[in-house]
């Protein structure tokens, strides 16, 4: 799979708006078959920015979700104004 089919999408609610800021994680809908490795190598590739941990988990609507931790402090802040979720 390429970079582009393994993220497809921000995940925006309130909760991760409030990740963004406390915990400098960035969320978003992923391809369901995608695991944990395949998601740090696609956001590297994509963003640019050096990824800390990844976990993932499949919401309610059959999205798999997957909460990256960057590791620079404030950078998913600037990465979520540079892509539009601000």
């Amino acid at each position: 799979m390429d970079s582009y089919s393994i993220i497809i999408k921000p995940h925006v609610t309130e909760k991760t708006m409030n990740l963004i800021d406390l915990n400098n994680e960035i969320t978003f809908v992923v391809n369901r078959k995608a695991n944990k490795t395949q998601i740090k190598r696609a956001f590297e590739d994509l963003y640019g920015e050096k990824v800390a941990k990844v976990n993932t988990h499949i919401s309610p609507r059959g999205e798999k979700v997957a909460y990256i931790k960057l590791v620079e402090e404030e950078m998913a802040e600037e990465l979520a104004v540079r892509i539009g979720v601000f």
